[in-house]
């Protein structure tokens, strides 16, 4: 990310303006975020969410990286959250149900099962155009351009055969040594054969907040140990329902005259993610579960958290789309180029 993005609102022009100076304890803001109308989609709200978290990764241009454990920060932060997971309980309902270890991965395909949201990727497949390939891109780069890293959160929290597990699918999602296979070296490389700009948060100003809140996701159940099933979750199911959708994303570049350099992120992850789902029903879902009986609920909504946000984020493209608009906040950062340019 080279500048800070722009704010959306009362929220993120007060951050933004406080981040500019040094830490000092006290970010300036109400006590009380005042809930917006659709806090899941809420640009202002997101966003600020989305910057406080960075600190926790990449960090932001111009600011101390010391606010990454400034008390203010994290009190703002803490109401943010508050009314982001307010949002996703009145969404979801609260964690409840649960599964024996052995059965776990039933429990997990059963949710992807239910997940009746038109296929974002089949259009890709069949339909979408080379503007509509790069707005899907700028849409992922959120979180490709440091995939695995919210799920790694996770390590720490957990021990035995479910962390040996973990410790296996994140070695893949690392590239197993091999700098060049990290997944988000080589997503950076898939935007980079299309003509974007793979700078990490170089499209932050143009990525709406319904796109933000999946990222989002992942950041607050990596970072709260509460949430450490959720997190498990999460990572269970994404596993699981990748493989055919990255065929097909890999398929409609290839129908729009890419080549490899453009397809072996998304060739990497048919393969790859086959192996993990295994792993990460069975090996980690299931195996947390064997280790602590009180985590199953929260394992299965994690779950249902990243089906019903992924969900929504496809209708909204999909929407946009079928209406001939583009859901992009700034969609003239999209590239109308080709194949050839690329």
């Amino acid at each position: 990310m080279r500048t800070m993005p722009r704010p959306r609102g009362p929220i993120t022009e007060s951050l933004f303006a406080r981040l500019q100076g040094p830490p000092a304890g006290c970010i300036g803001t109400p006590e009380r975020i005042e809930r917006p109308h659709a806090p899941l989609d809420d640009e202002d709200l997101q966003l600020a969410l989305y910057c406080c978290y960075e600190l926790h990764y990449g960090g932001l241009p111009g600011v101390d990286d010391r606010w990454e454990w400034d008390p203010g920060l994290l009190e703002l932060r803490a109401g943010l959250e508050e009314v982001f997971e307010h949002a996703l309980l009145e969404q979801i309902g609260a964690p409840s149900d649960s599964a024996a270890p052995e059965e776990m991965d039933l429990a997990l395909r059963a949710i992807a099962d239910a997940d009746d949201a038109p296929s974002l990727s089949k259009f890709v497949e069949r339909h979408a155009s080379v503007e509509q390939v790069h707005e899907f891109l700028i849409h992922r780069s959120a979180y490709q351009l440091k995939e695995a890293d919210p799920h790694s959160w996770a390590l720490p929290r957990l021990s035995g055969p479910p962390k040996a597990a973990l410790v296996e699918i994140q070695a893949d999602e690392y590239g197993g040594g091999r700098p060049e296979r990290i997944h988000a070296t080589m997503f950076a490389d898939s935007m980079d054969a299309l003509g974007l700009d793979s700078e990490p948060g170089a499209y932050l100003d143009a990525i709406p907040g319904v796109t933000l809140a999946t990222v989002n996701l992942m950041s607050l159940l990596g970072l709260h140990r509460r949430w450490r099933g959720a997190i498990v979750g999460h990572l269970a199911l994404f596993e699981m329902t990748s493989s055919i959708p990255n065929r097909r994303y890999a398929n409609g570049l290839r129908r729009l005259g890419f080549g490899q350099e453009a397809t072996a992120f998304f060739d990497e992850h048919v393969e790859a993610d086959a192996v993990h789902e295994q792993v990460a029903a069975v090996d980690l879902a299931g195996g947390l579960v064997r280790q602590d009986q009180r985590l199953g609920p929260d394992i299965l909504w994690g779950a249902r958290a990243l089906a019903t946000l992924d969900a929504r984020w496809a209708l909204a493209v999909l929407g946009a789309w079928q209406h001939g608009r583009s859901l992009l906040v700034a969609p003239n950062v999209s590239l109308a180029g080709s194949p050839e340019a690329a």
